[in-house]
């Protein structure tokens, strides 16, 4: 299954892929750094830099700051990771930065009812933007 990522809310993205991988399915998902996260430009943007400069960044948490390994760590965290069932379903999802060659032939699978004009406000940021704030040279 392919999922196509633009304008959709990441956190709705997130679920629905991690349940599909749950499922047994493969999830490629592709272009990642078009879904969204909802809420204003200035809280979503400290919220991520606050968590990127705390004072010791050995023992983490760790964000990654590539548009499809920050998705792809969205997904994990709907999944049950520390599980046997979450880790294998894990293996079976896989985020793509535009669209790979490999992956033009097929046709992508657009959700419904989980794009940004479900929202209720208009204030959203794309995860290109986020993951350019927060370290991203892409």
């Amino acid at each position: 299954m392919i999922i196509n990522a633009k304008d959709i809310v990441l956190g709705r993205l997130g679920s629905y892929a991690a349940k599909q991988a749950l499922m047994g399915n493969k999830v490629d998902v592709v272009n990642c750094e078009e879904a969204v996260v909802s809420g204003t430009k200035k809280s979503i943007l400290e919220n991520y830099i606050r968590r990127i400069d705390r004072k010791a960044p050995g023992k983490g948490p760790y964000l990654y700051r590539r548009p499809d390994f920050f998705v792809r760590r969205t997904i994990r965290g709907m999944l049950p990771f520390k599980r046997a069932r979450g880790r294998s379903a894990f293996k079976n999802v896989k985020c793509h930065i535009g669209l790979p060659e490999n992956l033009k032939s097929e046709s992508a699978v657009s959700i419904k009812n989980m794009g940004v004009q479900k929202l209720h406000s208009a204030d959203c940021l794309k995860v290109r933007d986020i993951c350019g704030a927060i370290g991203w040279k892409g």
